[in-house]
């Protein structure tokens, strides 16, 4: 699956280990809020409106873990729940899901390690399924006269897939949003991969495949706010569309933490760094969408993601080709922060016609 969202940024790779940094980075992407120095960048009206609607929050006790809820809209309504991908937290839906509020009954969940939810011991494909019908089941989403649809942004896109393969009773459909697919790539078909992205002139490409690497430090905690602000960038790297919604996300993407030297309280990601390396993803060899309900698509036109092509020339997506699949023009992975109107129309639209 895909590798995705927020991390930080740093000169010193054994100080902060971050994600595959790259030296040669331009400002724009490596540090895209420094220009502001801690400051909010302005933002247009309809962005206030919409997290204005401030959403109901709540724990869910999940297998020994307080899982983050968030939602929106009357209970009773047909239901969405929202997930969010690698590294990230419920927050990245706090601008859309308003737009669907009216219509829907609209949750969104920190899956466990991530945003406001516990961290585990070990982590799995299965007990995300768990979290999210959880939540679901929490938010009221199954008192509809239909099943809910579930929604997954690129890992979290993985996460619904699994559970429209291995549970579909729980949902009425499946829509993904740029999400990859294939398993791991072996060692010598990263060096295929990398050796072709050379040969095509796209060196920047060749240094990111490989997908997220094993961490052996927790996270750093920055002794101001703006420090850890002017840390924040996106994987895969790219230059944010919208840099008020990146410092929206990024803001809520950090807690308070005591500095090591013990001189007081800093910044640090809420994200459990060790997280990729305590999941089993072996368990996608579960996940076949024989049984699946109906899925749909929505990715980016220029994501990185979905031109990556993990498995060589043996690559093929699981979605039918008679699904619903839309690209949104002029954004790349992360479309919610690219084009955040333009996936809220694509969402309206796919789901006032689909699954039917």
């Amino acid at each position: 699956m895909a590798d995705d969202v927020n991390v930080r940024a740093d000169e010193k790779l054994d100080d902060d280990e971050p994600v595959r940094l790259q030296p040669d980075l331009p400002p724009e992407i490596a540090s895209p809020l420094a220009p502001f120095k801690g400051a909010e960048p302005q933002s247009p009206p309809w962005f206030k409106a919409a997290i204005a609607r401030e959403p109901e929050r709540s724990l869910v006790p999940v297998d020994g873990a307080n899982i983050e809820l968030l939602t929106w809209g009357d209970v009773g309504k047909p239901g969405l729940i929202l997930v969010h991908g690698n590294s990230a937290h419920a927050d990245w839906w706090s601008f859309i899901a308003p737009f669907l509020a009216d219509d829907w009954r609209v949750a969104a969940l920190s899956l466990s390690g991530m945003g406001g939810s516990d961290w585990r011991e070990t982590y799995s494909f299965e007990s995300f399924a768990t979290e999210i019908w959880e939540c679901a089941k929490a938010a009221g989403l199954y008192a509809a006269p239909v099943k809910p649809i579930y929604v997954g942004h690129s890992f979290g896109g993985s996460q619904v897939f699994y559970s429209a393969c291995n549970h579909p009773d729980r949902m009425r459909a499946c829509l993904m949003l740029d999400t990859g697919f294939g398993r791991p790539p072996t060692p010598e078909q990263i060096e295929k991969m990398r050796a072709r992205a050379i040969a095509e002139g796209r060196p920047e490409e060749a240094r990111r495949i490989g997908g997220p690497p094993s961490r052996t430090q927790p996270n750093r905690v920055y002794a101001t706010l703006e420090e850890a602000l002017t840390r924040f960038r996106f994987m895969p790297p790219q230059v944010p569309g919208n840099l008020y919604v990146a410092d929206f996300i990024a803001r809520r993407s950090l807690k308070r933490a005591p500095m090591p030297d013990g001189s007081g309280e800093g910044w640090t990601w809420k994200f459990d760094p060790f997280m990729w390396g305590k999941l089993n993803r072996d368990e996608m060899d579960r996940a076949t969408p024989a049984d699946a309900p109906p899925l749909a698509h929505i990715y980016g036109e220029n994501s990185s993601v979905m031109k990556r092509n993990w498995n060589g020339e043996d690559y093929s997506s699981p979605i039918p080709a008679s699904a619903p699949q839309v690209a949104i023009p002029d954004s790349e992975h992360h479309i919610m922060v690219d084009q955040p109107l333009a996936l809220v129309a694509a969402l309206r639209t796919i789901l006032a016609t689909w699954p039917g």
